[in-house]
Order: structure tokens, then C-alpha cells, then sequence
């Protein structure tokens, strides 16, 4: 090997420097440039996942509505039929309670008339 001068040293640490640098400044920027990409398409992913949500909660929407329709109309029917049960049981129960009353009525009338019979009240 071939002994070399300060000067070839020096002109070697400064090609073996520039020679760095400039792989330094290649691979950081091919590394942002692959950043960039990347973002750009976590973006549009992003994007096309907001999307597709706003699409099924939208359809998940329109179906409770519609399922709640029904229910609602259901319980608007059920409610309609036991307010009728209601109304028919309290008519029968009015007819049954002034059955009762024409009833204790005839005892009180009795009851009067033992007593007149009884006592000799009248």
C-alpha cells in the first residue's frame, strides 16, 4: 500500500463526508417523499371508511325508524283494545253494581216491614 500526505487524507475525510451527507440527504428525502404517500393514503382509507359508515348509520336509521313505526302502531292498536275491554268491563260492572243496589234495596224494604211487623209500628 501506498503511504498517503496530509493533504490526500484530509481530501478523503472530505469525499467520505461528502459522500454521507449526500446519502443522508437521498434517504431522508425518499423517506419523507414515502411518508407523504402513506398519508395520503391513510387519508383517502380514512375517507372511504367515513363514508361507508355514514352509508350503514344511515341504514341502521331508516330501519329503527321503520321498526319503531310498527312497534308504535302495535301498541296504538293493543293500547285501543284494552281501553274497549276496559270500557265493556266497566258496563259490566255498572249493571252489576246497580243489580246489587236494586237488591239491597228490596232487603232494606224488607227488612222495613219486619220491623213495622215486629213493633207494631204501623
Amino acid at each position: 500500500m501506498v503511504p498517503l500526505n496530509d493533504a490526500q487524507i484530509w481530501t478523503m475525510i472530505g469525499a467520505f463526508t461528502a459522500l454521507m451527507f449526500g446519502t443522508l440527504t437521498v434517504v431522508s428525502t425518499l423517506f419523507v417523499r414515502v411518508v407523504r404517500a402513506e398519508i395520503g393514503s391513510v387519508r383517502t382509507e380514512i375517507g372511504n371508511v367515513k363514508d361507508t359508515l355514514r352509508s350503514e348509520i344511515g341504514s341502521v336509521r331508516d330501519t329503527l325508524r321503520s321498526e319503531i313505526g310498527t312497534v308504535r302502531d302495535s301498541l296504538r292498536s293493543e293500547i285501543g283494545s284494552v281501553r274497549t275491554e276496559v270500557g265493556s268491563l266497566r258496563a259490566e260492572m255498572n249493571t252489576r253494581f246497580e243489580a246489587t243496589d236494586r237488591r239491597v234495596e228490596g232487603l232494606d224494604r224488607d227488612v222495613r216491614a219486619l220491623m213495622k211487623r215486629a213493633f207494631d209500628l204501623g
